[in-house]
């Protein structure tokens, strides 16, 4: 028997996708939210730049849905865009509801009103902000809210080991009962029953060697809910944010787009700038085109980085529009004031993920995907700066209307069978797990990263293929650790991602191949679907 109570819905995550869904549904149902570390720590928390909507006057709805389109490079689905965007000024209503202390201007009448910024990609100011720490503002906010609500119950240091579904059981027909879960601190496995599960477990850029991304996304709801059946999508497609700050002393650590939405400038070591001879957008082109034009001019002079320079506006501006940025590199001795950034590219965004419906639907009955973790449609080839938070919060709101009509015919999920782990042992070789994770993770930057080729995609995944089987083995003699599930989920993820770049002989958005490197428009362009 289960050692839970059954949940009228299983919230896998804790970042703006899975708190979003967990307040919108919590007055009405009994909602349980999973996080693997403390509820805090995740994507949502390190997003700095803003969430877009359309809140110019000179601004509009259908130039927010072209701009999105054209970044998608032809793989966005219209539908879908047009929902996000038309969804995007009520949900930014709901934050302010919730607290988020968005930055404020005032008009020229000395009203009060939302600053927006600019970032690439956008032909107009539509970027609402907390100063430049937007998701750590959002997060916070959500959080005190989730911790407050009686109708929420909150397991942090909670990692999921794999969904049960009724075919695992042997039913006829497919639908997602539950989870066994990790419980991190008690070193023990649990089984968790809910009529509904979502999944809201962010990205995987931890699957490079570079990342912008916090130790936690490791693309495990992508990984469990691929192992469960669900289809996954446009896996190829991983955004590489063109302006990681390098330093030593500083990992994963963004500096916004909005430092060049503002003004800065991209220079190589001999103070020229290089943006105008790859777009003529130059700075604001979309983030694909800004981080292969820093990684040719890297692989050409053989340097470890080019400058982002916004030392030509005012300081107060800098200190009051980037507070966080201007302390993070000034205790590196960096004054962004006076001096220009050290920046390079690294992981930043998962385009595709599991397949879903303009409600959040996955292929599995029962199972929502949300946020990074779904392909949805909205960012196509390759994702428009600030349209990530806006598309968490869309389809929390979109899963949220789904859940409610439809729970009442959902049917109260069986007794389910404990975790068996009588015939595992404790490992005595743990050093195998952190061998794999660095071999995995350098391999698919070297092969696998901004530009590929067949001959790289090749080795790839003959390395793959090795570390899986010593995964599987490892995995089926010891007892699961927080550590070998990220593996296995981390392993499964660059699978997918190889496969998909293999499958697509073309170069498109982010997906940039040095065999194929122009777009094929010989044919209507698809989207990568693999089916497990």
């Amino acid at each position: 028997m289960s050692e839970h109570p059954v949940y009228d819905v299983l919230i896998i995550g804790s970042g703006a996708a899975g708190l979003s869904l967990a307040l919108r549904l919590a007055d009405r149902m009994k909602v349980a939210v999973l996080s693997k570390v403390k509820l805090s720590e995740g994507n949502t928390l390190y997003a700095q730049g803003g969430i877009c909507a359309v809140l110019d006057a000179k601004d509009s709805l259908e130039s927010h849905i072209q701009d999105t389109l054209t970044a998608g490079a032809g793989l966005c689905d219209p539908e879908v865009v047009r929902l996000v965007v038309c969804e995007a000024k009520e949900c930014i209503s709901w934050l302010l509801e919730r607290g988020v202390p968005f930055t404020e201007e005032r008009d020229n009448q000395g009203h009060r009103q939302l600053h927006l910024t600019r970032e690439g990609g956008h032909s107009h100011r539509r970027v609402v902000h907390a100063a430049d720490a937007t998701g750590r503002a959002v997060e916070i906010s959500l959080e005190k809210h989730a911790r407050q609500h009686p109708g929420i119950e909150l397991f942090e240091y909670h990692n999921v080991v794999d969904l049960i579904t009724a075919k695992k059981l042997g039913y006829p027909a497919q639908r997602v009962l539950g989870a066994y879960v990790l419980d991190i601190r008690q070193q023990k496995v649990k089984t968790f029953r809910a009529r509904i599960v979502a999944v809201a477990t962010g990205g995987a850029s931890k699957v490079y060697l570079y990342t912008s991304n916090p130790d936690v996304a490791t693309g495990d709801g992508i990984a469990f809910a691929w192992r469960a059946g669900a289809r996954v999508a446009n896996m190829e497609f991983i955004q590489f944010h063109p302006t990681c700050l390098y330093h030593p002393d500083a990992r994963s650590f963004l500096i916004s787009e909005a430092v060049r939405g503002e003004g800065g400038k991209l220079l190589l070591p001999d103070g020229s700038a290089f943006m105008h001879k790859f777009d003529s957008r130059a700075e604001l082109a979309p983030r694909d085109i800004v981080a292969r034009a820093i990684d040719h001019e890297i692989k050409r002079l053989g340097i470890d980085y080019v400058y982002l320079d916004i030392t030509h506006r005012p300081a107060e501006f800098i200190r009051s529009h980037f507070p966080t940025i201007y302390q993070r590199c000034l205790k590196l001795n960096i004054d962004m004031t006076r001096q220009p950034i050290p920046v390079v590219p690294a992981a930043h965004y998962t385009c595709g993920g599991v397949l879903t419906d303009s409600n959040a639907r996955t292929d599995i009955a029962g199972l929502y995907a949300v946020g990074e973790v779904a392909c949805t449609g909205l960012h196509g080839a390759n994702r428009m700066a600030s349209n990530s938070l806006l598309e968490c919060l869309v389809f929390a709101k979109q899963a949220a209307e789904d859940i409610l009509k439809s729970l009442p015919m959902v049917p109260m999920p069986p007794a389910l069978p404990a975790w068996d782990e009588s015939k595992v042992s404790d490992s005595d070789e743990e050093v195998v797990v952190s061998h794999n994770w660095d071999e995995l993770r350098r391999f698919m930057w070297d092969y696998v990263g901004i530009v590929r080729s067949n001959k790289r995609l090749q080795r790839a995944m003959r390395r793959i293929d090795l570390l899986k089987a010593e995964i599987t083995e490892y995995y089926g003699h010891f007892r699961v650790t927080s550590d070998l599930l990220e593996l296995r989920n981390l392993a499964i993820v660059a699978e997918l991602i190889i496969r998909s770049a293999t499958q697509r002989k073309e170069s498109r958005g982010l997906h940039y191949t040095l065999d194929y490197p122009q777009t094929d428009d010989s044919r209507p362009p698809t989207n990568t679907i693999l089916e497990p």
